[in-house]
């Protein structure tokens, strides 16, 4: 059976808990799925199988698979500077 490679782009965040613990929630934003995991490697691993059992569904109900064209995309972050008595806050 010859087989393709789909490409998801995930978005991996740790969020802390009260008692100090961390997890961390991965997000696939093209299919609107997410989970959390207590590593990044096992969030990786559950979010995957999200994006299998996803993909899957959407096969059987025949409706259109999405995907990312990851191969043009250049993901980053950049840093500004503001006066330190500017209130601001962490997005959560």
């Amino acid at each position: 059976m010859e087989t393709k490679v789909l490409n998801y782009r995930i978005i991996i965040e740790p969020e802390k808990y009260p008692d100090g613990s961390t997890v961390y929630v991965a997000h696939c934003p093209t299919l609107a799925i997410s989970d959390y995991g207590d590593s990044v490697e096992g969030v990786l691993k559950s979010i995957k199988d999200g994006i299998e059992l996803a993909v899957e569904s959407l096969v059987k109900e025949k409706k259109e698979v999405q995907t990312d064209d990851i191969t043009d995309q250049i993901i980053t972050s950049t840093k500004i500077k503001v006066p330190a008595d500017w209130r601001v806050s962490l997005a959560a």
